[in-house]
């Protein structure tokens, strides 16, 4: 199986991997995207104002347009490691076992708005960038959207086994599932104390990365939807496909006390 992931706006600093190698990255189809692409941010980030201005980046914040123009140059990290925020926090990659990681490379993706989609182990230096950030102010530049749609969607359309995406919509749209079985959108609810079920917006981020890290270290490697669905009864997760007929699987959190609970209890019934 494939677990799509967001990533992060933001990205520890540093890193001890050496610079940035795209023909070392998982989906080689998507080479061409990706260096148009980085030498579009490097070309955006000679110009401090314009940069500022095209990633809508506060005073705080202009830093990242030197992190865009060093991007070739600067030290990598693996990219479960790089990305930092509530995901990636309840994830918690630090601590997977050796084992846990050849799980986490084989079967888990992040779709980065630079690179496209990578693997949780591939190499990459920090970065700024967004599903709707601009790489130029020139009217009628193409958007990430037109640049990596196409590319990214074929990628995953090449491939036939289970694909659990958890990234957010603007993330998804450069690079669409496919039209098919077995290929699911995971949206996070939560129920209250009556037995309401609603959208959960913070703590969304929270329990993906949870059930990301539960779906690791079970090994990732479910077959079919069905199969998936069973070991998240067996384990005390409501994992449902949606009532409207839609492809969509619903992860439906319980509340306490108007927010969820802590940590796996959070997910479990």
């Amino acid at each position: 199986m494939l677990i799509l992931l967001p990533p992060s706006e933001t990205k520890r600093d540093g890193g001890a991997g050496s610079p940035l190698a795209l023909g070392r990255l998982r989906f080689p189809s998507l080479h061409a995207v990706r260096r148009d692409v980085v030498g579009a941010v490097v070309a955006l980030s000679a110009d401090h104002a314009d940069s500022v201005r095209a990633l809508k980046l506060g005073p705080k914040q202009t830093g990242e347009v030197e992190r865009n123009r060093t991007v070739r140059s600067a030290p990598t990290m693996r990219a479960l490691e790089r990305y930092t925020g509530v995901l990636y926090d309840a994830l918690d990659a630090g601590s997977l076992s050796d084992v846990e990681w050849a799980v986490a490379a084989e079967s888990v993706v992040v779709q980065s708005a630079l690179l496209g989609l990578i693997g949780a182990a591939d190499e990459v230096p920090a970065y700024r960038l967004s599903f709707d950030s601009r790489l130029s102010l020139e009217r009628g530049a193409a958007s990430l959207k037109k640049r990596w749609a196409a590319a990214g969607g074929a990628a995953l359309a090449e491939r036939d086994d289970l694909l659990l995406d958890l990234r957010s919509e603007g993330y998804a749209a450069l690079a669409p599932l496919p039209d098919r079985e077995g290929a699911h959108y995971v949206r996070v609810l939560a129920r209250d104390d009556n037995g309401h079920v609603r959208a959960l917006n913070h703590f969304n981020k929270q329990a993906k990365g949870l059930l990301t890290r539960a779906l690791i270290e079970a090994g990732a490697s479910f077959r079919s939807t069905a199969e998936l669905l069973r070991w998240a009864a067996d384990e005390g997760y409501e994992l449902r496909a949606a009532a409207d007929g839609s492809r969509e699987l619903e992860l439906v959190v319980p509340e306490v006390r108007g927010v969820p609970g802590r940590l796996m209890a959070a997910l479990r019934a």
